[in-house]
Formats: structure tokens, sequence, C-alpha cells
């Protein structure tokens, strides 16, 4: 097990019982198709944390020119279910049960960033926070934050049509 402290607090001790995290959840996302669809890059992965960058596309906006809030939404989910990941055993796989999402400001930028870190890591169930960032000329703006629950799926490989 890897212990991991994910939260400011010296409090709150994550563990990661798969040394091979890191490799993994890289894996996983590149045989995500929609993400390679959209253009997003996974650029980092440490236990209870990850970062998903997506780059402006025309496509991915809605009609003020902002990135549309599904794709937002889209990060958000993708960034909370791999950074939970990050925690699971190496014979289970993840699922998303639900997550909210607060847009506070324009998609408005060169491209979209997502960091995720897991907030309450459960056998069964564990809760994650991201928050989006726009960047543009070189500074980032919050453009929502997200609150979501992921389920552990014990015993199920993370692999394709396994379900």
């Amino acid at each position: 097990m890897i212990d991991v402290n994910v939260n400011e607090s010296p409090m709150v001790a994550l563990r990661t019982p798969n040394p091979d995290f890191a490799v993994r959840v890289r894996e996983s996302f590149a045989r995500q198709a929609f993400m390679t669809h959209i253009g997003a890059v996974l650029t980092e992965v440490e236990a209870g944390r990850c970062e998903i960058v997506l780059p402006y596309r025309e496509e991915l906006t809605q009609q003020h020119g902002f990135f549309h809030g599904g794709v937002i939404g889209t990060l958000a989910d993708n960034a909370c279910g791999y950074a939970a990941f990050t925690l699971a055993p190496a014979d289970a796989s993840i699922l998303t049960v639900e997550y909210k999402m607060n847009i506070v400001s324009p998609g408005d930028g060169d491209r979209l960033v997502a960091r995720a870190k897991v907030v309450r890591p459960g056998r069964s169930l564990v809760v994650c926070q991201a928050d989006i960032h726009a960047e543009k000329n070189g500074s980032e703006k919050l453009v929502a934050t997200a609150l979501g629950t992921l389920m552990l799926m014990h015993g199920r490989d993370d692999g394709p049509n396994v379900y």
C-alpha cells in the first residue's frame, strides 16, 4: 500500500493498494474513445488526484463561442473517475454513480484544465471533487466545480466489454 495525503490536512491520508495505479489509469484513459475524439489529454496522475486538459476547438463550443457545458461536465466526470480509480485495487473498476456540477463562469479560454481529488475514499463508494478552469493568455479562471460519487466494482476488470 502507498500512503498519500491528498488534502491539505495532515490528518487525511489515502491508501492505494495498487503500486501500478498510474500505468493502469493511463491505459484505461487511452481506451476512452470519446475523450480521444474531443482531444482531451490526461496530463497528471497521482494517488488520489488527476488532471485532464482539453484544447479549444470550435466543435466543442456553444452558441456564444464558450466551451459547452456538456464538455465541461464530461471533463469533471472523467477527472473525478480517474482520481478515484487511482485508489482502486488491481481487480476493481470504477463507474460514476452521480455527479453534481456548478458552472460559475463561462468556459472562455484556449483550453480547459480539470483537476480532481478524492475527498472521501470508501470500500464501495468514493467521493471526489473537481475544479475546471479555463486558461486564457496564461492565466486561469474557475469555470466550474463538481462533486462526484464513484462506485468501486470489485472483481471487475477495467478492460473493454466486461460488463
